[in-house]
């Protein structure tokens, strides 16, 4: 019952926090001509219910590509025909092909938060419990600790409330694939994750380990009997989740061919509201844009209870990174408050700061690196001064964004230092978890000896 009672609060926690979120601006709210994402979900909804299949991702008179044409796959376009069949029962208004465009309406950006929020319901919220529950160590207050933390991750909760990314969608179906790799259940995850595939492409980067791992474990059985047969269940899995996916697009070869160049439209380039961080900081001078909010914080996530402060520095750095966009769309203000509330309630339900010693944060290789010539330097103390200090000038920088004119010859300015110091933090993480990577089985064999 006690665990129980947990779950449910935790639950409450995690959708009170998105509903606080939903009566705030969202994007391209009242802005003309095209009106941001919300117009765009909008649109998508429209397009997929009044027009035939093959006409979803070509330009026709009814479906002008340059206005927030369709450009996901087609799990995404069947999620939006069953929430435009919904909005057709609701207000026909809504999906009315050509007449709906730019409407907006407080019923109906009530009714995207209600999809947005049912996703969660159905497919996020669940996989994220079963995880924590299942894999992370601890009491049962700890894994709702954990659960909660990850609920409350600032980053995806304002982009899918306010841009109606529908990201939870994506990262909740490649978490099931997490969780089915996790029970040997091999099958069920490559369906999972194969879906998650279908519904968003910046999947592709969790593809790989993916891959790695079940190509592995086969190999380890053995190419050349049960491994051979598992991996031809993997792959008849797979192939066949891709063509139910596919299906009304595989006869035609025009239709693969455009569909292809929908997800991957390489000529838009990378740099729509400084979010593309890398690139902003290695072009100082952004003359391109992409339009991708899509946020690869699944694996940090997951490891959020065992190097809580790390974890903790890495999903607040990725909400900030996004600051040129939550301004724009009026979302400072949650902005402000999600973040705040994530920092404390995390630092304190998982005890970061106390949990951040040299061991626990992982740095015996930098310990090694170090130890001959700086023997007494306090690694520990100098993760947390990093900490404390990246936070100030997060919060520096995001109070000049708003308050400051930049220069009137450097007008993107401040977006352009989000993205350069973001860069810098990402940088730090990308080579922080590498070495933890590298030296995991090392410290594994040392703690089953010490056994």
């Amino acid at each position: 019952m006690e665990n129980w009672s947990l779950i449910s609060l935790c639950v409450l926690l995690g959708l009170t926090s998105r509903w606080t979120v939903s009566f705030h601006s969202y994007s391209g709210a009242g802005k003309q001509p095209v009106f941001g994402d919300y117009e765009a979900q909008r649109h998508w909804q429209e397009v997929t219910y009044n027009l035939p299949v093959h006409e979803w991702y070509f330009n026709t008179t009814n479906n002008a590509l340059n206005y927030w044409g369709l450009d996901y796959p087609h799990l995404t376009a069947y999620h939006s025909l069953a929430c435009a069949y919904v909005a057709k029962l609701l207000n026909p208004e809504w999906v009315e092909l050509h007449a709906s465009r730019v409407y907006e309406s407080h019923s109906h950006k009530l009714f995207m938060r209600v999809t947005v929020l049912f996703t969660d319901i159905l497919i996020y919220i669940p996989a994220v419990l079963l995880y924590c529950f299942y894999f992370c160590d601890g009491s049962s207050k700890q894994k709702v600790a954990t659960a909660l933390c990850i609920l409350l991750y600032p980053g995806l909760i304002l982009i899918d409330y306010g841009h109606f990314q529908y990201n939870s969608v994506s990262l909740g179906l490649a978490l099931w694939g997490i969780l089915g790799l996790g029970l040997g259940w091999d099958l069920f995850g490559s369906l999972a994750f194969t879906l998650a595939l279908n519904y968003k492409q910046m999947e592709l980067y969790h593809s790989l380990p993916f891959f790695c791992y079940l190509l592995g474990k086969c190999i380890k059985q053995g190419l050349t009997g049960r491994g051979f047969f598992h991996l031809a269940k993997i792959s008849l899995t797979v192939l066949v989740t891709f063509a139910l996916c596919w299906m009304p697009f595989l006869s035609d070869p025009k239709q693969r061919l455009q569909v292809l160049h929908r997800l991957f439209p390489i000529g838009r380039g990378l740099f729509e509201d400084k979010v593309a961080n890398t690139w902003c900081s290695l072009n100082c001078i952004p003359s391109y844009h992409v339009c991708e909010k899509h946020l690869i914080i699944t694996e940090v996530c997951l490891v959020i209870n065992e190097i809580p402060l790390i974890a903790i520095w890495f999903l607040l750095a990725s909400t900030f990174s996004m600051l040129p966009l939550l301004v724009k769309d009026g979302l400072l203000l949650p902005y402000v408050v999600t973040s705040l509330a994530f920092l404390f309630l995390s630092l304190y339900l998982l005890s970061a700061l106390e949990r951040s010693t040299e061991e626990e944060l992982r740095l015996g290789l930098d310990r090694k690196l170090t130890q001959h010539w700086l023997p007494k330097l306090n690694l520990s103390r100098i993760i947390k001064w990093k900490f404390w200090f990246s936070l100030v000038a997060m919060a520096a920088l995001s109070f000049m964004s708003v308050w400051l004119e930049p220069p009137a010859k450097l007008p993107d300015l401040f977006p352009v230092l989000v993205s350069v110091l973001s860069f810098l933090h990402f940088l730090g993480f990308v080579t922080y978890f590498n070495l933890v990577q590298l030296m995991e089985p090392q410290r594994k064999k040392s703690q089953k000896k010490t056994n």
